[in-house]
């Protein structure tokens, strides 16, 4: 709907106000918009049952540094059941304390191996299961099933019942059944009054592979959790810093309603206080409405110097300082000592503006279920400044769409492509869908991505890479396709240049080709005019787009509220650039105006392109800033 500017901005303005008097009154526990929980190991809780004295100074420690709203407490885990007194012990204990109370199961066996989890294709290990679930439904009304409802098995009685059919069709069925059956019917029956909740690990391009079904399984589990942890980027897992906020969306997408909470380790604080801070906050702002910290006794865990880096002090939004500095409360003086106290000052200042954000939005990339290829790519994505928007469906209502390799797996992509195409939206494809349907795309563009590779570090007018690395090369028709970033080494005064980002006119829509190097990480080394390039090209849905450099990722909300957040170790200066008019910027935590900087005079082909407003924003190191318009 059209409304002219002033009408808009006093509508925005009125639509926040409205949520931080909506969040006031919705205030059940000790933050506004959401529920802080942790979760107790069954170890633990046998342990904290058994050491009365040892409980209630923890207790005190974590209670003096941290504001916790719900206690999970664990039944089983790796073989170990806890005896009854030594649960109700812990409920009463808790409850007394003033906590909500839940349950929690880890499906882990003794068996050895990496995850030992339970052989569901074995009776044996299936009524083992229902013994587990029906113990803890009896206690609780919320029972949580940690990440490891999954199978990595290949014992005789798997390979026999899995078959002539891939090890993921069949795991995926079977973890569909056990799910329903051992699990989700069993609580029910117990306790009607239950609610099963199934939480899913980050590595959600993974799962079809192990049989967390996220197609059929949120139907009838009563909700989900999503594992928000990325802790090093660089670890065994290659997980980027956006992934936090990025899997919370999409599994809100997958579910909507059911998401019912993030779930964030310590893992990765070695890289500094920001590395843990950062997880936490990035779950919260993708609008979840409970995070548990795992886990309890970790929380106590204390603080090393060491994780403050050389960064902190230039005002960082997680202020090693700021948060480790003694303070009062009750009446006395608290000198923070551990992890809690992290957890503790950054969700609060997250709840101070989850409030005034709308619904999450972003480019629209479209993933069908048990897809993979490219995995993860959309994680680099963000962090290189686009907005994600993980959908499982194809959307009809989007400007521009986004097909990463994952997109082949639906055998009707294409006739969705040429429909998008045909009304008018764009289609963005990387490299990897090209180079997986050559064929099938050649009747909307006749384009070529092999094997040959390319050495790249210039990309012209947009500015060089500080190193050099490999891309697939896009080959075309003149004239038929065109670039509109271009790259080689060198590309100025060189005599060869391969495409960044290719544009080609089909119908009433464009396709584009987003080349996606061997290495997603060198999307990282992308110069920032390159960037700027490729943001400008792809912000049609969300309508503004971020200017600088890499690892500055920008979170837009649909009641014109952002925020944008800088991960990398040196403070940074950008621009938001605006495709249309726009007065100016509020800062909402200091209520600071900015205007727009003068625009220089439009000329040449790049005119059309270029953004009616800009404003230059300043950021330090792994620091964040919220903003209405």
């Amino acid at each position: 709907m059209k409304m002219f500017p002033k009408l808009r901005l006093y509508l925005t303005a009125c639509a926040i106000l409205a949520m931080s008097f909506l969040s006031s009154d919705m205030k059940a526990g000790n933050y506004r918009n959401f529920k802080v929980s942790s979760y107790i190991m069954v170890q633990d809780v046998a342990r904290l049952s058994a050491d009365h004295e040892f409980r209630e100074n923890q207790w005190n420690t974590i209670s003096s540094q941290l504001d916790l709203d719900k206690i999970y407490i664990e039944t089983y885990r790796d073989g170990f059941t806890i005896d009854k007194k030594s649960l109700e012990d812990m409920i009463a204990f808790f409850k007394g304390k003033g906590l909500e109370i839940g349950g929690g199961v880890t499906l882990t066996s003794r068996r050895p191996g990496t995850y030992p989890t339970f052989s569901y294709a074995v009776q044996e290990d299936r009524e083992k299961v229902k013994d587990i679930i029906s113990l803890t439904a009896g206690y609780f009304d919320e029972i949580i099933l940690d990440d490891f409802f999954f199978i990595d098995i290949k014992n005789d009685e798997e390979i026999a019942a899995k078959g002539d059919r891939s090890w993921s069709e069949y795991r995926l069925d079977l973890m569909d059944k056990a799910g329903r059956e051992l699990v989700a019917d069993q609580a029910h029956k117990v306790n009607p009054d239950c609610k099963v909740i199934i939480k899913y690990p980050n590595w959600y391009d993974h799962f079809q592979g192990l049989g967390f079904n996220l197609e059929t399984q949120p139907t009838y589990f009563d909700g989900i959790w999503t594992g928000n942890e990325t802790r090093d980027p660089a670890g065994e897992q290659h997980l980027q810093n956006y992934l936090s906020y990025n899997i919370t969306t999409y599994f809100s997408n997958i579910a909507p309603g059911k998401n019912l909470g993030g779930w964030v380790d310590l893992g990765g604080i070695n890289m500094g206080i920001d590395r843990y801070a950062e997880q936490l906050h990035l779950s919260m702002i993708a609008k979840l409405p409970e995070m548990i910290l795992w886990h309890y006794s970790a929380l106590a865990t204390p603080v090393n110097p060491a994780t403050r880096k050389e960064w902190q002090g230039t005002g960082n939004s997680f202020d090693y300082d700021a948060i480790m500095a003694p303070f009062t409360k009750d009446g006395k003086e608290v000198v923070p000592s551990v992890t809690a106290r992290i957890a503790h000052v950054t969700l609060h200042e997250t709840d101070r503006i989850v409030g005034m954000l709308g619904e999450p939005e972003g480019l629209v990339s479209y993933k069908p279920y048990h897809s993979s290829g490219e995995g993860f790519l959309q994680n680099y994505l963000g962090m290189i400044g686009i907005p994600m928007d993980i959908l499982p469906e194809f959307p009809e209502d989007r400007k521009q769409v986004l097909l990463t390799q994952q997109a082949a797996d639906d055998p009707d992509i294409i006739e969705k492509i040429r429909k998008q195409l045909n009304r008018g939206g764009d289609v963005i494809i990387t490299t990897g869908l090209l180079k997986a349907m050559k064929d099938e795309i050649a009747d909307i563009c006749e384009l070529y991505c092999g094997d040959l590779k390319a050495i790249v570090d210039d990309f012209g007018y947009f500015g060089k890479s500080e190193r050099s690395f490999i891309i697939p090369q896009v080959k075309y028709f003149t004239n038929d396709a065109w670039e509109m970033v271009s790259a080689g080494r060198p590309l100025t005064g060189g005599v060869s240049g391969f495409p960044i980002l290719l544009r080609n006119s089909y119908s009433n829509g464009t396709l584009y080709v987003l080349t996606v190097p061997d290495d997603f990480g060198n999307l990282y080394d992308y110069p920032a005019g390159a960037l700027n390039a490729i943001r400008a090209a792809v912000s049609k849905d969300v309508g503004y787009y971020v200017e600088g450099p890499a690892k500055v990722a920008l979170f837009p909300y649909d009641n014109n509220t952002f925020i944008v957040e800088n991960f990398n170790d040196e403070a940074v200066e950008i621009n938001i650039a605006m495709n249309e008019k726009t007065a100016e910027l509020t800062d909402l935590s200091t209520g600071e105006k900015i205007v727009p900087e003068p625009l220089p005079e439009r000329r040449g082909w790049r005119r059309a392109s270029a953004p009616e407003a800009r404003f230059k924003i300043s950021l330090p190191a792994h620091s964040y800033a919220t903003f209405s318009f």
